[in-house]
């Protein structure tokens, strides 16, 4: 063949090849995006960047099938397709069926419609911005214009968990690493008010910090830059006041993306073209046991010869523990406990994350938790400090290693003893004799027809049991095959028939609060089903149902699934074995369990449920009816708030910013009156303010605390008062959020006394006005 011959069949080739690419996925690269355009699961299409290195279309979140997102992801040629990893995400994790499509609307919005569902499961909200085209440029930022061409909305703004060069991050707006599971979701990267970056596990633990508070308090904000380096950069100025370069710094390098990654370590990469890669340059967290909580509920951490992470449970002798790692340990122990000693090893509480700490003698750290019926496990620091750190959970994590300069009990519940050891053991000879006096007497025939018919019986009985089982799981396994082909939706929430949700509660039966009721799903797992009766109509229901279905919080009651049949609406919501804090409030026997330390952790867990809604959401949401009745103990005695985000399904959700302010200021005032119905015992205690008020301003907060209660610590319950008075102020300028009270409530952030906070009652305030708490610790 000669060169000519070799050029055409060569520029032939590439012809087809460019026709087969083309055929297998449609790329529309257009300057500007029309509105109207719009691109479902099942075109197969994507809008792509002028220079081509980036795509926003559909793409599969995870193995399970009909789980789409709409992303922004590399397209460049260079890049394999294995290696075009999704460096943004509409909605955060919001993930739709395979009948689904995103729009850009005539009247302006981005939106995605789900149409297995029929409703639009997530919107950019700018239908009055005048948004007239959208372009996706060529740094991967997807921006809608106005007719003047200026940005009215842009995807740098609202990232997932990924800053492209550029891309700056703002004070206050969290990094959130993706959620593969419950644990991951956790983790975000934020910048404080004093301008300092952080890793953070939820919104209380922070285990890595980088550069120095702002003396100013000015604006600040975090960028990679295309040279590699990520700095921290004060409003209006492009000298940074912290920079951290990677391995590759000022290499010329094409491609390079900064990730907090699910296993909670921020890391910046480079793609290498020679190895064909994403290549980590620069990680936060170099020792990845140093980041909170990696092996989450599968015990400690530690390094192997490697270097590679090991979790490891070196005190779980419950094999029914579900594969997690509790302290095998609960108050109540009936033959008393002991303490299990772990040299090298640092243990921290992770549900909830609350370390107490005082100094001691290794000897004094571990009576102290061996006397203390709630202590489940103790940290003695070995280095010179004598730093003596407790818990009260039985979810620990922690890091084991010859370095770790520090002691860890851990207590565990004793076992009976099976044999007294006192009692005398036959001799050898004794034996001998009883087994040959045993084999001279003679057969008794009695005896063996009775063992024969005893046996046949015996017989017939396992064999009816094996039928009675075989059909029971046949019958499980058919209903368990009907559930997994139901029309599940994208949040792998469950749709039930109403036929179904009657089957579940046994037409109703059991009835364990208002219009709320006990049932029993097919694979025996106990759920809580919620009537809600006639609401709005159903795609707005479905719409806030989905909305609900993306929240997961330790702290709150996990949705289940749903029925939105005819005009009937019903959530089902997992099944909290212990029931309402109401029910232990009102009756005095359970009360007696709502120890002064379980009623603190209930203020602690709830306030942090509500910060989440609040704060940590993709979008804002209020629980709208938050009282004792709605906070439940789940089977290891924890709360879990219920009926959150309702409101949404009663009437039509306003999405303005006045109205989420008035929808978290009720939240912040319902959340005061929970907290003095835990001091104080009573349930319904709005005609008791004054007077509760009166009795804490004239130095009688004692008298307040429900009557039988031990054991009250002075300080927390001065803390709980103060806040509570806060959060029932009239003057909505006074509340608090709900951020400051869970660092309140946690001891981190000092409170001023409270003025009255009721009409007619107020005097004049010193020093209060700009807001209601003052911080005692620098973040």
């Amino acid at each position: 063949m000669d060169m000519a011959s070799h050029d055409n069949f060569l520029l032939i080739l590439h012809f087809w090849l460019l026709i087969y690419i083309g055929l297998s996925v449609l790329i529309l690269a257009i300057a500007e995006i029309p509105l109207g355009l719009k691109i479902s699961v099942f075109d197969n299409k994507r809008w792509v960047s002028s220079n081509g290195d980036f795509a926003i279309g559909f793409f599969n979140t995870t193995s399970q099938p009909y789980q789409y997102s709409v992303g922004i992801r590399f397209n460049s040629d260079s890049i394999p397709e294995s290696g075009r990893t999704v460096v943004w995400v509409a909605g955060g994790d919001l993930a739709v069926g395979n009948m689904s499509y995103f729009q850009i609307t005539e009247g302006g919005e981005f939106i995605i419609f789900d149409s297995t569902i029929g409703v639009v499961a997530w919107s950019s909200k700018t239908s009055q911005q005048s948004v007239s085209s959208a372009v996706l440029q060529d740094d991967g930022n997807f921006v809608l214009l106005n007719q003047g061409k200026e940005i009215v909305w842009q995807s740098f703004d609202s990232p997932s968990d990924t800053l492209l060069p550029g891309q700056r991050l703002p004070m206050f707006r969290p990094l959130r690493a993706a959620r593969v599971d419950s644990l991951s979701s956790y983790y975000s990267l934020y910048m404080n008010a004093s301008g300092v970056l952080q890793l953070r596990w939820e919104s209380n633990v922070t285990y890595w910090t980088g550069g120095n508070p702002s003396s100013d308090q000015s604006n600040r904000s975090v960028v990679l830059t295309t040279d590699g380096s990520l700095q921290i950069l004060e409003t209006g100025s492009d000298q940074p006041v912290m920079a951290l370069f990677g391995d590759d710094h000022n290499d010329t390098v094409k491609f390079r993306l900064l990730r907090l990654d699910v296993d909670g370590n921020l890391r910046m990469y480079s793609w290498d073209q020679i190895m064909v890669t994403w290549r980590p340059v620069w990680q936060a967290v170099e020792n990845q046991c140093n980041v909170f909580a990696t092996c989450g509920g599968q015990g400690i951490c530690s390094l192997n010869a490697s270097g590679s992470v090991h979790c490891l449970c070196p005190y779980n002798f419950q094999p029914s523990s579900k594969s997690r790692c509790l302290v095998p340990y609960q108050e109540g122990c009936r033959w008393g406990s002991v303490m299990l000693k772990y040299e090298n090893t640092f243990l921290h509480g992770m549900y909830p994350p609350n370390d107490s700490d005082i100094t001691s003698s290794l000897q004094s750290c571990k009576d102290s938790c061996a006397k203390n019926p709630a202590c489940t496990a103790a940290t003695f620091t070995n280095d010179g400090s004598g730093q003596c750190f407790t818990e009260t959970t039985r979810y620990l994590t922690g890091y084991t290693d010859n370095s770790i300069a520090a002691v860890s009990f851990v207590k565990k519940c004793s076992d009976p003893t099976a044999v007294d050891p006192n009692l005398p053991r036959p001799s050898p000879k004794t034996e001998a004799a009883s087994s040959v006096e045993e084999s001279s007497y003679k057969i008794c025939i009695p005896c063996v027809v009775g063992a024969s018919t005893v046996t046949f019986i015996s017989f017939l009985l396992i064999q009816l049991g094996a039928v009675i089982f075989i059909y029971k799981r046949r019958k499980s396994i058919w209903m368990k095959t009907i559930s997994v082909l139901k029309n599940g939706n994208s949040k792998g929430l469950v749709v039930f028939t109403l036929a179904e949700i009657n089957e579940i509660t046994g037409d109703f039966k059991h009835r364990i609060g208002p219009k709320m009721y006990k049932g029993m799903l097919s694979n025996r797992q106990a759920v809580a089903v919620k009537d809600l009766g006639s609401v709005v109509e159903n795609r707005k229901s479905r719409a806030a149902i989905l909305k609900i279905g993306n929240i997961h919080h330790r702290n709150l009651v996990k949705l289940e699934g749903y029925c939105c049949e005819s005009s009937q609406r019903y959530l089902i919501y997992e099944y909290a074995k212990n029931g309402s804090v109401a029910a232990y409030i009102e009756d005095p026997e359970l009360a007696k369990r709502l120890t002064w330390r379980k009623r603190m952790d209930v203020c602690v867990s709830v306030a942090r449920a509500v910060c989440y809604l609040h704060t940590e959401c993709r979008e804002f949401m209020g629980h709208g009816n938050l009282k004792s009745s709605n906070v439940v103990l789940d089977e290891y005695f924890e709360a879990k708030v219920s009926e959150y985000g309702l409101t949404g399904l009663r009437a039509e959700s306003a999405e303005s910013a006045s109205s989420a302010l008035s929808a978290a200021e009720k939240d912040v005032e319902d959340f005061g009156t929970l907290v003095m119905e835990l001091v104080s015992g009573c349930r319904d205690v709005g005609m008791l303010l004054v007077s509760f008020y009166e009795q804490w301003r004239d130095g009688m907060a004692g008298d307040l605390v429900c009557k039988g209660i031990e054991e009250v610590d002075p300080g927390e319950l001065e803390r709980a008062i103060r806040i509570a008075f806060w959060c029932l102020q009239v003057d909505e300028r006074l509340k608090p959020s709900m951020g400051e009270v869970v660092k309140v409530l946690e001891g981190t952030l000092s409170v001023d006394p409270p003025p009255p906070p009721f009409p007619g009652q107020h005097r004049p305030l010193t020093g209060v006005e700009d807001g209601s708490s003052s911080s005692s610790d620098s973040e």
